[in-house]
């Protein structure tokens, strides 16, 4: 343990040009104890609007890469070394990675130096990389049930799904202002996975002027320009708002009637999105596709899933949303807020990461 009382923990992450996870880590720094824990955290650069969120906090933010190619091995020792020195310079307790590669040598590096190193596992994937990182790690946090299958012989592991401060997203927070349309919003990032194709043929196939659909992300790219072309082929590009990306979405969900997370694949597999947890926080309607990780979020609304890729179910199950009365909506809403705040509340998250990073410490 470090020469202070408190636990010192690193967090790493990538950056933090957009919330998405970054939030999640903002929230967990925020939120932890400061009488136990003292925090840091590395990322490779300083740009992006939420840095500077981030940044207010006042923990240490150091600009340096946690992470170095594994090839060649025959030098991997040698560029290892500067990344276990920072380590231990700075008497790191646990390095907590918050990566979304699959890349294992900040693993190594941690381990050379006695540190304890621990990972949540934010993505699907898992080829024989991850299985060298998760047998490098002291622990491995999953955020989905079916994560767990990719550990049967690992004891060092739990399940701790994402946090989320409920009242930040909280549509009590805004006023609804009134629309003569049915608002429907998807919020991610345009690349192909998402699917958003399958939303705007569904917006299409209904046939209906009374429908809008705001689209929230990054649209300037090669998909973006094709999506877009989609609307006008299928003659809804007065139906189809593109917003760009907006770092706060609550004000845009808080005025929607419907929150949809389309996907393409059947055999695609989300980690746990949290522009869905931000929605289902906010209190409005939801439908997903019924794939891993939305119907992890889902598990207790079945009926808010439909097959993924499939835009004449999806359509079928907008037009019943809109045939709902405000009432049957706002209580749809208030549902899916109270499972929110019972599973997927930021004081479980902190608490369990909490009484996580005092045993791995007790345990040494």
């Amino acid at each position: 343990m470090s020469t202070t009382s408190k636990i010192k923990i690193l967090y790493t992450i990538p950056n933090f040009d957009t919330a998405g996870s970054g939030k999640v880590v903002y929230d967990l720094v925020k939120g932890l104890d400061t009488s136990k824990f003292d925090v840091a955290i590395a990322c490779t650069h300083n740009r992006g609007g939420f840095f500077k969120t981030v940044e207010a906090l006042g923990h240490p933010i150091y600009i340096f890469d946690t992470k170095t190619n594994y090839r060649p091995y025959v030098s991997l020792l040698k560029r290892l070394r500067p990344i276990s020195k920072f380590y231990k310079a700075h008497h790191f307790d646990i390095v907590h990675s918050w990566q979304w590669s699959n890349d294992w040598t900040e693993a190594l590096a941690a381990r050379l130096v006695g540190k304890k190193w621990i990972y949540t596992k934010k993505a699907m994937g898992f080829n024989k990389h991850w299985k060298i990182k998760s047998y490098l790690a002291n622990f491995i946090v999953t955020i989905n049930d079916e994560m767990t299958q990719y550990f049967p012989n690992k004891k060092s592991q739990k399940l701790i799904p994402l946090g989320i401060d409920t009242d930040y997203y909280n549509a009590a927070n805004f006023e609804k202002k009134e629309s003569r349309f049915f608002e429907i919003i998807t919020v991610a990032n345009l690349v192909p996975v998402k699917g958003i194709e399958v939303l705007i043929r569904a917006i299409a196939h209904l046939k209906d002027q009374s429908i809008r659909l705001s689209v929230l992300g990054d649209n300037a790219n090669d998909y973006g320009a094709s999506i877009k072309a989609l609307c006008e082929e299928l003659k809804v590009e007065d139906q189809v708002i593109f917003l760009g990306k907006q770092l706060d979405v609550r004000p845009y969900i808080a005025n929607s009637d419907l929150y949809v997370i389309p996907t393409l694949d059947q055999g695609r597999k989300e980690g746990m999105p949290m522009a869905l947890v931000e929605a289902m926080s906010m209190g409005i309607p939801i439908l997903g596709s019924n794939i891993t990780g939305i119907n992890f979020v889902l598990k207790a609304f079945e009926g808010l899933l439909f097959p993924a890729g499939d835009f004449k179910v999806l359509a079928e199950k907008i037009r019943h949303n809109q045939k709902l009365s405000v009432s049957e909506r706002h209580n749809l809403g208030k549902q899916l807020r109270v499972y929110c705040v019972k599973e997927f509340a930021m004081h479980k998250f902190i608490e369990a990461h909490e009484e996580l990073y005092t045993k791995l410490i007790t345990k040494s």
